[in-house]
């Protein structure tokens, strides 16, 4: 049996642990489940796609990094891309979502998230219409690295960027006066207010960390398979189910259990059929809430 599965589930594993981090962050530190995430995903891969464009209109046709399928204007529009998702989460926080965080009912935030992740998705189709679209369409020969595997330059290149982006965050949550002032509001929001810890800053944060990795997955995307308007959307229930197998509050938690989400509906496809890789991410969604609610890093609240 071919192994060729194992570098698609790292590869649909690294797309969802990166924008589960989002979630789980936003649930833990803001206690309400973002429904507009898979939209940022979604916008950040838009908003790079357009930067991209705009680079090409002005410098004309520019050769890729050998042997990658893109150059450095992906890179350039990629930061760009990052940071106008991360202002459009902390615009959604501050038009909607902070004014009704002040009311103290969690539903309704939840119900918001999900008529905002409507409105974004459907501006986007507007604008940009449902037809998929490309950020390349040059062809990569994979190369065989033995068992019946063969991965890409571009793939290798993505799964070190996560490595990069995960261990980065990491590092920020543990070693930083931010990260621990983040961990502090996920455990007690009360006693971090009492303490000083600034809860608008930790917020501005965690909306910004969220957005910029929501970005770079949707980039990943993009770059793997394609952009449409629903790509967010569709990841929506992995991204959920990541986050709750890995433990609400837990960075390296989501990122494995994207990783095993990814794994496993890669699997699924090789050994029952393709028609049940979206089965895969409830199944293990309902297992998870059954055996172990907290998830595998989780913390039980006391």
């Amino acid at each position: 049996m071919s192994l060729q599965f194992v570098v698609d589930g790292l590869l649909t594993g690294s797309m969802i642990g990166l924008g589960a981090i989002g979630v789980t962050l936003t649930y833990s530190i803001l206690r309400f489940s973002n429904f507009a995430h898979g939209d940022f995903m979604a916008w950040g891969t838009y908003a790079t796609l357009a930067v991209v464009s705009a680079i090409g209109a002005t410098f004309g046709k520019v050769a890729p990094i050998a042997p990658l399928s893109f150059g450095w204007p992906l890179l350039v529009a990629l930061v760009v891309g990052m940071a106008f998702t991360a202002l459009l989460a902390l615009l959604l926080d501050r038009v909607l979502f902070s004014r009704l965080r002040s009311q103290g009912q969690a539903i309704i935030v939840v119900m918001a998230s999900f008529g905002a992740s409507m409105a974004l998705r459907s501006l986007l189709e507007f604008t940009f219409s449902s037809r998929p679209t490309y950020f390349s369409r040059a062809i990569q020969i994979a190369m065989p690295v033995g068992f019946g595997i063969r991965i890409t330059p571009d793939q290798i290149a993505l799964l070190l960027l996560t490595a990069v982006l995960v261990l980065g965050v990491h590092l920020l949550m543990t070693r930083t006066q931010t990260g621990r002032a983040m961990q502090a509001l996920s455990q007690n929001a009360a006693l971090a207010r009492i303490v000083g810890i600034d809860v608008a800053s930790v917020v501005r944060v965690t909306w910004i960390i969220g957005g910029a990795l929501a970005c770079v997955a949707g980039v990943m995307i993009g770059i793997l398979v394609q952009i449409r308007p629903f790509m967010g959307f569709d990841m929506l229930l992995p991204m959920f189910a990541a986050a709750i197998l890995g433990g609400i509050g837990s960075i390296p938690g989501a990122v494995l259990g994207g990783l095993i989400i990814g794994l496993a509906e890669a699997g699924a496809v090789q050994l029952i059929g393709a028609e049940w890789r979206a089965a895969v991410s409830f199944i293990i969604l309902m297992a998870v809430l059954f055996v172990r609610p907290i998830g595998l890093f989780g913390v039980r609240e006391r």
